[in-house]
């Protein structure tokens, strides 16, 4: 995988709550690389990296820490309130609508913006209705 393809699957696995830049990722790339952790993968292209013998023993060594992308939506929620499942819902819309974006289709798009509209006037009606 390239660093580009490392950037999408972290925003994807994360719920769109966490998207490093290029400017974090790629000498992150650089450090692992000199570490030996990762190194190039021969059959896909040049800048596409695989995980060295050593990167996955130390994988391994790590597998009972949770992953980046789970502290990254438990963070949005210390930081910027509620829970870590509404925030995650959240990221997997934006997701969403960022896939109807892409296509280019106008039609969709309007489409995708009447559900965003009557979304937030339910989301609202939550809020006027009071606590459960």
């Amino acid at each position: 995988m390239n660093g580009y393809g490392i950037i999408r699957e972290l925003a994807e696995r994360s719920g769109g709550t966490w998207r490093p830049s290029s400017g974090a990722v790629y000498p992150a790339l650089a450090m692992l690389e000199d570490e030996q952790l990762i190194g190039p993968a021969e059959d896909a292209g040049p800048k596409h990296y695989q995980l060295t013998d050593a990167g996955r023993a130390e994988v391994e060594r790590l597998s009972e820490r949770p992953a980046p992308w789970e502290d990254a939506t438990e963070e949005a929620a210390d930081r910027l309130g509620g829970n870590a499942e509404l925030w995650k819902a959240f990221g997997d819309a934006a997701m969403a609508v960022r896939a109807v974006v892409q296509t280019g289709d106008d039609a969709a798009a309007t489409a995708a913006a009447e559900e965003l509209v009557a979304l937030r006037k339910r989301l609202y009606g939550l809020l006027a209705d009071g606590p459960a």
